[in-house]
């Protein structure tokens, strides 16, 4: 099993899941962060520290967000490791909780 980062960390891409994870899966692209399904070892640190709230397990996905699952496995093999925490967008909270955020995904 693997953790799936969703559409709400689009625009908002808070980086405290990145401090946490004890095996560098996640990676960073231009408005969000994905988890390499590859990497990720299921210790559930990330989850509870997303702000956003935009990290589930894969068999948690909320309704609408299964298409992640296979974009973060895809993103993952495109967009460079992250290690440490950067600060988040100036706008993070003005677009924290918007729906239909997966529009404004830079790839």
């Amino acid at each position: 099993m693997t953790f799936v980062v969703t559409e709400n960390c689009i625009k908002c891409k808070y980086m405290d899941c990145v401090e946490v994870c004890p095996v560098d899966c996640f990676h960073e692209g231009p408005n969000m962060l994905v988890i390499d399904p590859d990497e990720c070892i299921d210790c559930t640190l990330c989850e509870p520290e997303c702000p956003a709230e935009a990290i589930f397990s894969e068999e948690e996905l909320p309704d609408g967000q299964q298409d992640f699952l296979k974009l973060n496995g895809e993103l993952a093999k495109q967009w460079p490791v992250i290690t440490e925490k950067k600060d988040a967008p100036d706008d993070a909270k003005e677009w924290d909780g918007r729906p239909g955020k997966l529009a404004h995904l830079e790839r």
